[in-house]
């Protein structure tokens, strides 16, 4: 039986793979044509990456779900740990990328490489962590958790609202997420503004 949370994690996460996914075949088809991309949009990108999968998906994962989980079996508390690390330094991460990519928009071309290197690593990193969440995770979750569990997982899972699942931005969104899906080629997955 599948619940709610765990449908509502896996869009979420195919939500941050073709952003992620995006990113890396725009810089690509630059690279390819031999001019660089549009800062402005790479920029709006990331800023998503970082309010939504990590400000509010990770945390719901590392404070409701990890936990219930670690009070419910003993299996996977190795990973469960690893996947909490990796929440814990995600943020740190993305810092270090919107770093990159300044330094890149205001270096130029000579930046570009350490940009393209270290996008890559955190796209491999974050695509590794989400396999890893619903091979491993999310079906120990639904053999192991109780329906009171599910309700609250559910309840605060619901609240999530990620545009890039079709649901309505909220209202301090609503331009930022125009920009990015009226902006990204539509070839790139990430379709139009509704």
């Amino acid at each position: 039986m599948s619940h709610l949370t765990t449908s509502i994690i896996r869009e979420e996460h195919a939500a941050l793979s073709a952003m992620l996914r995006s990113i890396l075949l725009l810089l690509a088809q630059h690279r390819r044509q031999g001019s660089l991309p549009d800062f402005a949009v790479l920029r709006a990108m990331l800023f998503y990456v970082d309010e939504f999968p990590e400000k509010r998906h990770h945390r719901k994962e590392s404070e409701l779900l990890f936990p219930k989980l670690r009070a419910r079996t003993p299996l996977s508390r190795e990973l469960l740990d690893r996947l909490d690390e990796d929440h814990g330094r995600g943020e740190r991460k993305i810092r270090d990328i919107e770093h990159a990519l300044l330094a890149f928009e205001m270096m130029g071309e000579s930046r570009r490489a350490s940009f393209e290197e270290a996008i890559g690593r955190y796209v491999g990193f974050y695509l590794t962590h989400m396999e890893l969440e619903e091979r491993e995770i999310l079906p120990l979750a639904e053999r192991v958790l109780t329906e009171s569990d599910w309700a609250e997982l559910d309840d605060a899972f619901r609240a999530n609202r990620d545009p890039l699942v079709g649901h309505p931005p909220e209202a301090e969104y609503r331009a930022l997420f125009t920009r990015i899906v009226n902006l990204v080629p539509a070839p790139f997955g990430l379709g139009v503004a509704r």
